[in-house]
């Protein structure tokens, strides 16, 4: 028998055998708690344990698996909350109360609850790997798709009728090119670190559309794409995350709560059960799936936490979902490699993260895409980050390299969260690398002009930028009225465009035609300002006919389904402006 040598936290060693594979899943302990073998030499075999070692001995056994860390994956996933080795909390908390007991082995979907099963697939069938060969009303709003492992093919020589089964029941067999005869039942497993195959990575061109003014219109994102969303403590990485899991056009949500704190997490648990889905008027929580490492948690699951997210995601995108992960935060899964790399006594690199930082960080992210799966459904998975730099230091490691691997970058800037200006993302520090991408939805689906007004708000607001570093020096006193003019539109941008209130019914979410009439509005207040100022009018005297608060507050006065209402605001701003300077110049 295996037996412990060493503890250090969570890795433990167990000295001369090889009884155990790279990457194998081991039971440590006589809690037989949950571990992955990291490293094996002649001499000994390290693994990591992935639940609190405390009063953990040496001596006590320690068993293989015969298979690596793996997730299950079939119907009950949705709305559930798991841990970050896909254990369900809420079952948890009926065995052990509120805190969790080590070594408890509950199964991560209900056996017991049965599903309406529609076999798709006949005797003489033969399928190959993802082909789908039943479906289930999983939740109201997704049906359930059971695919053949990619790794599994054959002739379907038994099916079960139509009828209530479990996760575990047999619902059709099928018999492999070397004779052999396989059940399938609802439910498979997969390795957590190994990505799904699919067909073809197909062009990332479609917008996740998300609501939220100054990221589709000024940084947008694409579905299959990368963000990250770094900001120091207090600069809402969690509020615009919430925001964006709430209103985003995915079809399912997965949140990985990853060493954030427990309040957070019971926030969105709250917030996610009380909100009615817009998409569908049924509640959030039933295209949701929340994964919650817990600060107080082991710190080696947080590194878990993150495959078995990407890994339940990926899952979904093979049955033809567009899924959504919100990874809150990176930051915090980076500290626990950092952690596990000390007590491993690897070299450290920059800041005591391991060298192979870098590496990981990438190959999170490059398990986003939008793709065409193996059954040729199209589905894709976008992830967006949440990176917590220590005093808002952008130069951090965990920042610079995140930055590295992702196409979009939204900046959360201190000044303007307590400015409350919501979203806080910095317009200046942030870019967006999928506008080319995406240009030729938004000329079609939206309007031919939607580019030429992104450009002009853009190019007004790095304006506004230089302006500002010389009115910080002279006053805005001595700026000609042109210049002066350009502050007071970009204001209008940055207060009535680019800022949101997410507790207005209004302006919470905001649809693609509405911003583009926006953005127009804005601009022909611009176009008939710039005429007045040619003509001799100050500044000043534009400001006081009120036509700029008008337009500020459009994102409130007029709602969403009434765009023929910014017709009549246009020409109310055309004639404001003649008359102004029929009497100015009359003068």
């Amino acid at each position: 028998m295996n037996k412990i040598y060493s503890i250090n936290g969570p890795v433990v060693k167990v000295k001369d055998t090889d009884d155990f594979s790279m990457l194998e899943m081991v039971h440590v302990g006589e809690k037989k708690l949950v571990g992955e073998v990291i490293a094996i030499n002649s001499d000994e075999t390290t693994i990591q344990v992935y639940e609190s070692t405390t009063g953990l001995k040496p001596g006590e056994p320690v068993t293989g698996s015969g298979m690596p860390m793996s997730a299950t994956l079939g119907p009950g996933i949705l709305s559930n909350i798991f841990d970050g080795i896909e254990r369900p909390l809420r079952r948890l908390e009926e065995i052990s109360g509120a805190f969790i007991t080590e070594g408890s082995d509950v199964p991560s979907l209900d056996t017991e609850k049965k599903y309406s099963v529609t076999v798709k697939v006949k005797v003489g069938d033969k399928l190959n790997g993802g082909d789908i060969y039943a479906v289930c009303p999983e939740t109201p709003v997704i049906e359930h798709r059971c695919m053949l492992r990619p790794n599994l093919s054959g002739e379907i020589i038994w099916t079960a009728p139509d009828g209530d089964y479990t996760v575990n029941d047999t619902v059709a067999k099928i018999k492999k090119p070397d004779g052999t005869e396989e059940e399938l039942t609802l439910c498979q497993r997969w390795p957590i670190k190994q990505a799904r195959p699919f067909m073809e990575r197909l062009p990332i061109d479609k917008p996740l559309i998300t609501g939220q003014r100054v990221i589709d219109t000024v940084l947008p994102i694409a579905k299959g794409g990368t963000a990250a969303i770094p900001g120091g403590f207090g600069t809402g990485k969690t509020m615009t995350q919430h925001q964006l899991a709430k209103w985003c056009d995915a079809d399912i949500i997965v949140y990985i709560g990853c060493g954030e704190r427990g309040n957070e997490m019971t926030q969105v648990l709250e917030e996610f059960s009380e909100l009615v889905d817009p998409r569908t008027g049924k509640a959030l929580t039933d295209r949701t799936i929340l994964i919650a490492n817990t600060s107080n948690m082991p710190v080696a699951a947080r590194e878990a936490s993150i495959y078995t997210g990407i890994t339940l995601a990926e899952y979904y995108r093979d049955m033809g979902y567009h899924i959504a992960i919100m990874a809150d935060s990176t930051s915090r899964w980076a500290e626990a490699l950092r952690e596990i790399s000390g007590r491993l006594e690897e070299m450290p690199a920059e800041e005591g993260f391991p060298a192979y930082l870098p590496s990981r960080i990438s190959e999170f992210y490059e398990r986003a895409g939008y793709v065409r799966s193996l059954n040729g459904e199209e589905g894709s998975v976008t992830i967006i980050g949440a990176v917590s730099p220590q005093g808002s230091d952008f130069s951090e490691p965990v920042t610079q390299n995140t930055k590295r691997f992702v196409r979009c970058f939204w900046a959360l800037d201190k000044s303007l969260a307590y400015a409350r200006h919501y979203p806080a993302i910095n317009w200046n520090d942030s870019y967006s690398e999928y506008m080319d991408d995406l240009g030729s939805y938004y000329e079609k689906n939206v309007d031919g002009n939607f580019l030429n007004y992104r450009l002009e708000i853009t190019k007004l607001l790095h304006e506004e930028n230089k302006l500002m570093e010389i009115v910080k020096l002279i006053g805005s006193d001595v700026l000609p009225e042109d210049q002066k003019l350009t502050i007071e539109i970009a204001r209008v941008i940055r207060v009535g465009f680019l800022q949101q209130n997410a507790y207005h019914k209004e302006d919470t979410y905001v649809p693609l035609e509405k911003q583009f009439l926006m953005m127009g509005t804005i601009l022909k207040l611009y176009e008939q300002a710039q005429k007045a100022v040619d003509a001799g009018v100050n500044t000043a005297e534009i400001i006081k006919t009120g036509l700029f608060e008008k337009v500020i507050k459009i994102k409130y006065d007029i709602p969403n389904d009434k765009p023929e209402m910014f017709d009549s605001l246009n020409d109310e701003i055309e004639q404001g402006i003649k008359n102004l300077m029929q009497e100015v110049l009359s003068v």
